[in-house]
């Protein structure tokens, strides 16, 4: 529930990128800078005087889903920007299957047949949106989803390699690598730090500064409770409203090709879904 509830409300993010016309290394250097205020005001919130405490217990393993959970942002902005968010949405779909595979190898969780088979399935899928993609020169938008998908995933991962400890305040630090690195990417390129206008402003603080920060310190808890493939599995519920939300308000139609990538992906991940439910559903009692 608490995974759920997080996914919920990170669901307009697709849509909101395109309402922020800034470029961009803009976007990502702002993105960071709010993240890092909001996830920290959410970490002293919830902590009191005992944040500090919060963050020195997340040691090394936390810097490291800080930096996974930084090119998972990194992967998620430049994707939209090279690509339909619908695709984007989609391909960051694979994020369970990934989450199960590094699960397997990294901490022994056992995979499932019919998890190798779902991989098996959602490859095709976005096999069919990156061939789509080749014909409209936004091969590079897809690239970068497969690389916020992976990046997720791994952050999930280590995340549960440590269950007993909360990593979500060092999403705060994602906040701050986010930021450096966009603000490097902007000085090598020349550009000057811009300062948005007020309806930039607007979207970016309602975004960045309240949205995600409360949204991924929920799904930052979910492996403390179950296996990161299971919270990357509730993720799909972002796929699945994120690209109804564009489509219905931008009216941004995913082309014929991606919409059978899509529904190969979601329908994958849906019987899979089921399948496990009627595995573990209680038996109903029986009448005497």
């Amino acid at each position: 529930m608490i995974t759920a509830l997080g996914v919920l409300v990170i669901a307009p993010d697709a849509l909101l990128l395109r309402f922020i016309t800034l470029p961009a290394e803009q976007v990502v250097l702002w993105r960071g800078l709010l993240n890092m205020l909001g996830f920290f005001a959410i970490v002293v919130f919830r902590y009191r005087r005992h944040w500090v405490q919060a963050y020195l217990a997340c040691t090394r393993v936390g810097i490291g889903c800080a930096l996974l959970f930084t090119v998972s942002t990194f992967g998620f902005v430049l994707g939209n920007h090279f690509t339909k968010a619908g695709n984007v949405l989609v391909i960051l779909a694979s994020a369970p299957f990934i989450a199960a595979l590094l699960s397997r190898f990294f901490l022994h969780e056992r995979l499932a047949l019919r998890t190798g088979l779902a991989i098996a399935g959602s490859m095709v899928g976005i096999s069919l949106i990156v061939i789509d993609d080749l014909g409209s020169g936004s091969w590079l938008g897809s690239a970068f989803a497969l690389l916020a998908a992976l990046g997720l995933a791994g952050n999930l991962t280590l995340a549960r390699s440590r269950p007993h400890i909360d990593m979500s305040p060092m999403l705060t630090l994602s906040g701050l690598f986010t930021a450096t690195f966009a603000f490097i990417w902007i000085k090598f390129t020349g550009s000057a730090i811009a300062l948005p206008d007020a309806v930039n402003a607007g979207w970016l603080l309602l975004l960045c500064a309240l949205l995600l920060p409360i949204g991924f310190t929920l799904i930052q808890q979910g492996p403390q409770y179950i296996p990161s493939a299971e919270v990357s599995l509730l993720l799909l519920l972002e796929t699945i409203l994120g690209t109804l939300l564009v489509w219905w308000i931008l009216s941004e139609r995913p082309s014929p090709l991606a919409l059978l990538g899509g529904a190969i992906v979601v329908s994958v991940i849906f019987i899979k879904n089921g399948i496990e439910f009627l595995k573990t559903a209680p038996a109903p009692l029986c009448k005497k």
